[in-house]
Parts: C-alpha cells; structure tokens; sequence
C-alpha cells in the first residue's frame, strides 16, 4: 500500500508543477462569472453585448475589413516569395498523407456550424435590404454571399497563423505552444512576463467566446431535428442535455490523442459526404444546385474586390456591419487553436503547400456544403413555393424552418438522423482538436511531440460547455451570440499582427542562417 502511494505522488506532483495556474485558473473564474450574469441577468446582458457590438461595428468596423484582406495579401506572399520554398520539419515525407491531412483540415476546424449555416444562410440574407437591392437579388446573391463569408478571407485567417505556428513548433523547436511565445522574435523576454499572460489570456477567453458562440447556434438544431423524428416536445432542457452528451462523446475520444483524431476526421469526412449525397441525389434538383453553385462561384470572382471593401458608410442597410464583420470576428478568434492544429499536423510540408492545400481543401469542403445544402434549400424557395426565408422573417426558428427543408426529401426521418448523427462527429473532431490545442496553454512548456496529461484535456473538455450552456439558458438571440465573437475577435486581431510580424523575422533570420552555411 506504501509503495503504491509513494509512486503516484511524483507523478501528481510533476503535472502540478508543470501547470501554469494563472492561465488555468483565470479563464475558469471569469467564464464562471460570465456564466452567472448571463443566467441571472438575461436581458441586461443582451443590451450589453449588443451596445458593444454596434460600438466596435460601426465606429471601428474597418480594423476587421483590412485585418481581412491583409490576411489574403500576406497568404500569397507567403507562398509564391522565397518562405514557400521552407520545408517545415526538415523531413521529406509529410507526416500525413494528402486526404488525412485534407480531412482533418476541414473537419477539425468547422464543427457543426458548417452544416447549421450552410442549411440556412442563404435565407438570412434573403431579407437583406442589400440583397433585394442588388441586381440580380435574392436568386443571384443569396446564395453568392456564404461563399464569400466561408471563403478565401476567412480561410486566410488560419492558414497565415497555421504556417507561423508550423515554422515555430517544426523549425524552432518552441516548447510553448501559446500565442504569447509565436510573438518571441518581436517581443523577446517580454513574452515570459505580464505582455505573455495577457496575450495568452486573452487568446483563451476569445477561443471560449468562440465555441460558446458554435454551440450556442447549432445545438438547438440537433434538438429540433430529434424531437421531429421521435416526437418529443423542444424544449431548453433538452438542447442542454444533447450539449452535454456531445462533451461527453468529445471528452471521451480526446482521450485517444492525436491518432485518434486522425481516424474519427476521415470518419467525419464519409458521413459529410454521405449527407451531401443523400440531399444532392434525393433531392431531385441536382442540375439547379450545380448550375446556381457555378454561377455563384463566377459572381464570387467577378465582384470579390468589391465584397471585400464594400461598408456601407451611409448604413442603408448596415449589411457588412451585421454580416462580413461577425464573420472576420467569428473566424479570428477561431484562430487561437485551429491554426495550431493545422500547423501541428504539416510537418513534413513545405510553407507554399501548407498555403495552397489549406485553401484548397478547406475551400473545397465549405464550398460543397454550401453549393449542395444551401441551394437544395433554395430551389424549394425559388421554384417550390416553401417560403423558408419569409418564414425565418417571421419569427419562426432556424432550426424549424430547416426542419421542413428536410420534409420535403425522401426519408426526412433518416435524413435527420443523418444529419444528427454528421453534427455530432464534426463537434467532435473538432473539438478533439481544440481541446488537445487549448491544453498546452496550461502548461509552462510542452515539447511538441509530447500530448497534455489527460486530466488536463478533460478540464478543458468541460470548459467548453459552461459557457453555451448559459447562452442557451438565457436564451440569447443570434444577434447576441454574435456579438460574443465580434467582442472577444477585437483584441485577437491585434496579436494575430504581432505573430505575422514575429514570422517573418524568424523566418528571415532562418534563411539568413542558411546562407551563411552554404544551405
């Protein structure tokens, strides 16, 4: 008995010495309070999460628009300048093949959001006063618009951080894996001191604001969709114990590390496909979805610049102030853990490849999602007479009004069990991914190769839902959920510059290196 005790008090007292509690324990409290205002002040909350949005949307609405498209610019550069040509790892095969990494690319980084949106999108901007306004209307840029918001932009995002992360862990070696220690070439020391804390603690709270925001929206369609199917009344309860048992399934396989993630991604990668098959064959309206998808593409192309930039300074209809600046938001406080993750898993690849392949194959995921559930749903609106957006307009749920999207295929039952069953891997993929990520920031250092204690992992696990539970407990509209993301993204879109910066000038001192070596 003595002997057993005495081996398991090192092991406890190693993992506690190797934490960093004040990224730890902060995070914990300050999403305990938040979660006690948001359950006991309700409608006090919304009016100030909505004041600070209209602030940070209309008065400082550019800072987002240009953090947006410098992303693309430094993305390119990135690539086609002489970083491309930097291998990281320094090994010559990648460590993953190209559909492994591929798929865990896309399903670790969109969770259930993806299919949410992708099913309704089109129909919250049919009511756009800038898109009834737009030539062309809802039929040409309802459908064109979550392209652009799932687009180029929004992948520049993650890719420009996945490639600063990647040299950081693969070429230097870094045993912290935070947002603090990406900014070490430009900060130097200070990063180990108060700067690094709040960079980092900063970096988490946006990442909690992120998932709260993710589960907050497309839970409830889980709900909605299996009380159709078996016929049980909606119900908060409900939504809340569907979210609790997605922690679980999420908690229980983030166990397995990273092999484990690799597999459940490519499981993740056969359902989505499946689901994309059942609503592009069922459905019966395959040449509307691949025509209006083409058209959608090329009106992309034709008008991005334009998209881009547009703002609206007069606010006719303040359309980039609800819409684009929620989506650069939404995005960037992503990019606390995804970009880790992506990065993580490229060793063996060069910088222009990890560029051009995280566009191509997350375009191509969110761009199929789209183009097939998105136009699915509005073929039934143009050609069917199933008026899904006038319906939303009217104060009918997302989640129902998609529901009857599905009543009108074939099997809706097994279509929405499919669908369940597809959200649920999604969330967990992805949020295996998150969690393996946001654990090294309890550590005050962690080689790259080595995995958090599972105790760790576990807390995190759990850190995940605190927060949507008390969003969908207090019931907060989407505008509120939004302007979660757009309040947490501010300070993030500040240090994601620091970290680009801070690459650059490693990366030069890296080739510099080279040359003097003769490599």
């Amino acid at each position: 008995m003595y002997k057993r005790k005495s081996k398991n008090v090192p092991n406890t007292e190693s993992l506690c010495s190797k934490i960093d509690w004040v990224t730890t324990l902060i995070p914990l409290i300050g999403i305990v309070i938040l979660c006690g205002l948001f359950m006991l002040f309700p409608a006090q909350s919304k009016l100030t999460l909505g004041a600070i949005r209209d602030f940070l949307g209309n008065e400082l609405g550019a800072y987002y628009i240009l953090i947006g498209i410098a992303g693309v610019l430094i993305s390119v550069y990135m690539a086609f300048s002489r970083y491309g040509a930097i291998r990281l790892g320094n090994i010559e095969k990648p460590e993953y093949g190209s559909f492994e990494w591929g798929a865990m690319i896309f399903t670790s980084t969109m969770a259930a959001d993806i299919l949410f949106y992708s099913l309704c999108e089109w129909a919250l901007y049919a009511g756009e006063a800038h898109i009834t306004k737009l030539s062309g209307g809802v039929y040409v840029w309802a459908p064109t618009y979550p392209l652009f918001h799932w687009g180029p932009i929004a992948w520049s995002f993650y890719i420009i951080l996945a490639v600063a992360f990647g040299f950081m862990i693969h070429m230097r070696g870094r045993a912290k894996q935070k947002f603090s220690e990406a900014c070490r070439p430009l900060l130097g020391g200070k990063v180990d001191g108060v700067t690094g804390h709040v960079i980092d603690l900063v970096a988490v709270f946006a990442l909690l604001s992120g998932t709260a925001t993710t589960f907050s929206l497309a839970t409830p369609l889980l709900s909605t969709a299996l009380a159709h199917v078996f016929g049980f009344g909606v119900s908060v309860a409900l939504t809340i114990l569907i979210l609790i048992f997605i922690a679980l399934v999420y908690t229980i396989t983030v166990w397995f590390g990273m092999k484990g993630i690799s597999k459940l991604a490519v499981l993740c990668s056969y359902l989505f496909f499946a689901l994309l098959a059942y609503v592009f064959v069922g459905g019966g309206e395959m040449v509307y979805i691949v025509e209006t998808g083409i058209s959608s593409l090329g009106n992309l192309i034709q008008n991005f610049i334009g998209m881009s930039t547009w703002m609206d300074p007069l606010r006719e209809s303040s359309f980039p102030q609800n819409w684009t600046i929620f989506y650069w938001a939404y995005w960037m406080v992503w990019c606390v853990a995804t970009p880790f993750f992506i990065g993580k898993i490229s060793k063996g690849r060069t910088i222009r490849n990890v560029v051009l392949g995280g566009y191509g194959w997350g375009l191509a995921g969110t761009f199929m999602s789209f183009i097939v559930l998105g136009n699915y749903g509005l073929s039934q609106q143009m050609k069917h007479g199933l008026d899904t957006a006038g319906a939303i307009a009217e104060g009918v749920e997302i989640s129902e009004a998609i529901v009857k999207i599905f009543d009108t295929l074939p099997l809706p039952a097994l279509g929405l069990i499919l669908l369940c069953v597809t959200m649920v891997a999604f969330y967990a993929t992805t949020f295996d991914a998150l969690t393996m990520v946001i654990s090294n920031y309890s550590y005050k250092e962690l080689r790259f190769d080595e995995e958090p204690d599972k105790k760790i992992r576990t807390f995190w696990a759990i850190m995940f839902i605190l927060l949507p539970i008390a969003l969908i407990f207090s019931e907060n509209s989407l505008s509120s959920l939004q302007s979660v993301s757009i309040i947490a993204a501010f300070p993030i879109g500040i240090i994601i510059l620091l970290i680009v910066m801070s690459f650059f000038k490693d990366a030069e001192n890296y080739l510099s290196q080279g040359r003097l070596k003769g490599l």
